[in-house]
């Protein structure tokens, strides 16, 4: 007998048991033919996840390789993740987290009347990954503190951290960060059938006091202060494609899922979902959290300067930094594709003036029936007079794009304005700066005169070298530079940049063509760059596909210049594109 078993498309997602009833001279047998899953289905048309594209569903449910986009705005780097939908064993660690997560609906999981509904089941999802009180599957270290757990950048896939949760009797593992936690979440939906991609925003605004305002805090040296608000660097988060009943959608959309606990008016807590749409449009008022997402994507950044009698003076007021190069892979390629005109209008524009309206309306109860020209007028007095009227132009230029190892090397260009010469001292520093905007060490500081003629414009060259910020740089391969006119010349002027060290690269070179359950070698070689020498040096490897569980090897200590060649032999598994990824660690990153 040949049994076809026909789900409906709001068929509650899940492990189901097949059995079939038999019944002869009076007596009833139950037999067991086996188990199967319904998951939802981007390829029905009346699935709430459907998607038209085929392209696009091969990218956002089947790939198993990713990459997540780090950085800065002005120089975004890249790394590969390995997804792993499809590994063994997942997709009954996806609806253990189902199970787990049951609570979150306050009982509603007798029936599992909400796992037919993919708004509920990403709200489900989001909301294990980190913010679950005893049971979520990571956590993200205090103060930066990962001592006592592996380090949060370390991990090159969802599925060793999947795993570790649910044979760890499901306790959260140590540690995480947002690009972890986003590529995490980003496994579970596609295993589960919802199209899902991890999406970067550049210079992210986390402010407990102002929603549409961010500070930062600065010493007459130019060192940033840690104050209440945080200008994260970047920030990772999910992206799920559903239509949304709740909301009257027909058809599939980007929402917004952000998994990573962030501080609110209500607490510390996960986001989402949020219509991408909703956002752009400033229509706040009718969805999760879209308050929080408009107000990080729409801050205007002020600079503060903190003088020795605890004055202090507003430097700069910006609204361009907050909010800017979405970043995510492209469908079908390796490229970068931005797509910051989803989530908002070009800045300046009629209907970007029009949303931020409508939004401000709405986060600021007592503006709501304020006119436009009102707002205005608000906004305007957030800036200080003087900011355009200094008659200087700064910037900070690089000239390299250094390596771990090498010294960095600037250009600071200046430009009189006015017609007559201009005698300034200025304070520099640097200072490293994790990727959640905490300040770490300043390490170097330096004071020049510099003397403008009318018009004039002029180049100054600065170099930090390897021995002033290697000590200092760690994990953390971001830091700030400053440099801050000093108090006595009447005048206080500011430029900063935010520098990226670039990892030294792990090479991986195949020495004989992949095949299916046939032992395959590749070499792995790196080369220490620095001019010291590195030590408890450690290699893993990481494939699905490829390898059953991550591979580490022990390379000890690598003396200056010294290059490790490493042979390793795997056997291919399973059919598929797959992809060898190799990460390099020591005492010093």
């Amino acid at each position: 007998i040949n049994i076809s078993v026909f789900p409906p498309s709001n068929a509650c997602i899940g492990r189901y048991i097949l059995n079939m009833q038999i019944t002869s001279c009076g007596h009833t047998y139950q037999r067991c033919l086996g188990d199967f899953y319904v998951l939802f289905n981007p390829w029905c048309a009346d699935d709430p996840v459907y998607m038209d594209n085929q392209a696009q569903r091969e990218e956002y449910v089947l790939n198993e390789h990713g990459i997540l986009y780090e950085g800065v705005h002005k120089h975004i780097t890249s790394r590969p993740w390995h997804f792993g939908q499809f590994e063994d064993g997942i997709l009954d660690i996806c609806l253990k987290i189902l199970d787990m997560g049951a609570s979150y609906h306050q009982g509603s999981d007798r029936d599992r009347c909400w796992r037919n509904d993919p708004v509920h089941v990403s709200m489900v999802v989001n909301h294990m990954i980190s913010s679950h009180t005893t049971n979520s599957i990571m956590k993200i270290p205090e103060n930066n503190d990962y001592l006592k757990g592996t380090k949060p950048f370390s991990w090159n896939g969802s599925v060793p951290i999947l795993q570790q949760w649910y044979n760890g009797r499901c306790r959260p593992v140590r540690y995480g960060y947002c690009g972890s936690l986003a590529s995490v979440m980003c496994t579970v939906m596609r295993c589960l059938g919802i199209p899902s991609r991890v999406v970067t925003n550049f210079c992210f605004p986390c402010s407990n006091e102002n929603p549409l305002g961010i500070n930062e805090i600065f010493d007459c040296t130019g060192k940033n202060l840690c104050g209440k608000d945080k200008l994260w660097r970047y920030h990772c988060w999910n992206e799920s494609w559903m239509a949304r009943r709740d909301l009257n959608q027909c058809c599939g959309d980007w929402q917004c899922l952000d998994p990573t606990p962030l501080e609110t008016g209500r607490g510390t807590t996960c986001s989402g979902p949020t219509w991408v749409r909703s956002i752009r449009e400033g229509e706040l008022d009718f969805d999760y959290d879209g308050h929080h997402m408009f107000s990080r994507l729409n801050s205007n950044y002020v600079g503060w300067l903190s003088q020795n009698n605890a004055k202090k003076t507003k430097v700069f007021c910006d609204t361009w930094p907050c909010g800017q190069h979405l970043s995510t892979k492209s469908v079908g390629s390796e490229q970068l594709e931005d797509i910051t005109g989803s989530y908002k209008y070009e800045l300046g524009s009629a209907k970007s003036k029009e949303a931020y309206y409508r939004a401000y309306r709405r986060i600021h109860p007592g503006y709501c029936n304020a006119s436009n020209c009102h707002i205005d007028r608000e906004l305007s007095s957030l800036k200080n007079p003087f900011l355009s009227d200094s008659g200087v132009n700064m910037r900070l230029k690089m000239a390299n794009c250094p390596m771990y190892g090498e010294d960095v090397q600037l250009h600071w260009l200046l430009e009189n304005l006015r017609s007559e010469p201009k005698n300034l001292k200025f304070n520099l520093c640097a200072q490293i700066i994790t990727y959640n905007g905490c300040p770490m060490d300043q390490f170097w500081k330096d004071s020049v005169n510099v003397t403008l003629g009318p018009r004039e414009v002029k180049n100054i060259p600065l170099c930090i070298s390897y021995s002033q910020y290697g000590p200092y740089l760690c994990d953390h391969n971001i830091m700030k530079v400053v440099a801050v006119s000093d108090s006595e010349c009447g005048e206080v002027l500011m430029v900063s940049r935010d520098i990226v060290i670039n990892r030294p690269p792990v090479i991986v070179k195949l020495l004989s063509q992949p095949r299916l359950k046939v032992p395959c070698t590749a070499e792995i070689s790196f080369c220490n760059p620095l001019q010291e020498d590195m030590k408890n040096c450690i290699m893993t490897l990481e494939g699905c596909g490829l390898f059953k569980e991550p591979m580490t090897i022990d390379l000890g200590t690598l003396a200056s210049n010294q290059q490790a060649r490493t042979i390793v032999e795997f056997t291919p598994y399973r059919l598929g594109s797959h992809r060898l990824l190799a990460n390099f660690g020591c005492h010093k990153f």
